[in-house]
């Protein structure tokens, strides 16, 4: 078996430009971005060992990517370089109804990622094995890749994280669905986020949503809930957790963190209440900086917020 770190997270890490909402147009600045490798570097910031499986084009911004995942403290050692295909771009604009995201990946280095090709090894030897939705979306043979990483992960013992990140821009909604909702079936961890969760289920009360999740089989739901905090789901208790005020100019990353900031304090020992308020704070935290990676809180201003909580 692989020597894994603790958390193993597979998908597509998009090289990002985020035009800011007071900008003239003409300003885009220059980030990372990628929904399961924003979760590594979460996890990396607040002390977990954290690692990335993914496939970067041999460009400039593959090249960004390795070095950031250095600096970051997450693994890539397992990373592969596709010859031809490129890395991933995001477009992110703000404005007063949000943010908006365009894309550049159709046919991307991690779209053409294979079953044949995943470091299973690598995954059996994690302790968490962390997916989205995005991941299974961006073309077919990433679906059978994300579905192949699901079963090693489940035949190794190794827990399951997925966060049911919604893109309509990549599916339809009956295809996320199925897929969605098959996935949960199989995870450990569900982590969906309230709004998406409206459009996979057709139910609106928090509640609806996360005794749906935990028909499905999901032993533990995590819902999102963004300014109302979040809402942690067994079959046996369920808990209201308050959110952390901010001011915030960007959540682009907020979800993610909040995976990363939860499996990372999950791992530490944490009861999921315990995990899901530390993941509030530095969800909220990620909000007051534009940008994916850059805002994500390390432990020790999570830890001095919390104390302000």
């Amino acid at each position: 078996m692989a020597n894994s770190p603790a958390i193993v997270s597979l998908g597509e890490p998009l090289i990002e430009f985020n035009r800011p909402k007071e900008g003239d147009g003409r300003t885009w600045l220059q980030g990372f971005g990628g929904d399961s490798q924003n979760v590594a570097i979460a996890a990396a910031r607040q002390g977990a060992s954290a690692g990335y499986l993914t496939s970067v084009g041999q460009d400039w911004m593959g090249d960004a990517f390795l070095d950031l995942w250095k600096t970051e403290g997450v693994d890539a050692s397992r990373v592969m370089r596709h010859p031809t295909a490129p890395t991933g771009v995001s477009f992110v604009t703000h404005s007063d109804a949000g943010h908006k995201f365009d894309y550049l990946r159709k046919n991307s280095a991690a779209s053409l990622m294979t079953p044949e090709t995943l470091a299973a090894d690598y995954i059996a030897g994690a302790r968490y094995f962390h997916l989205s939705a995005i991941g299974q979306a961006i073309s077919e043979s990433a679906r059978l890749t994300c579905a192949a990483a699901v079963a090693a992960a489940r035949k190794a013992g190794v827990k399951v994280s997925y966060d049911t990140n919604l893109r309509l821009r990549l599916w339809e909604l009956d295809q996320a669905r199925q897929v969605i909702d098959a996935t949960i079936a199989q995870c450990d961890i569900a982590l969906p986020s309230l709004d998406d969760s409206q459009q996979l289920t057709g139910l609106t009360a928090p509640d609806s949503i996360a005794d749906y999740y935990l028909g499905l089989g999901a032993p533990l739901v995590a819902l999102k809930m963004g300014a109302e905090g979040s809402l942690i789901a067994t079959k046996d208790r369920r808990t209201r957790v308050p959110p952390f005020k901010v001011e915030a100019v960007d959540a682009t990353g907020a979800g993610d963190t909040f995976d990363g900031a939860f499996l990372a304090r999950l791992l530490a020992g944490d009861t999921p209440d315990v995990a899901a308020r530390y993941a509030n704070v530095a969800a909220a935290l990620s909000t007051t900086g534009y940008g994916a990676v850059t805002p994500i809180p390390r432990a020790d201003a999570v830890l001095a917020a919390l104390k302000t909580a």
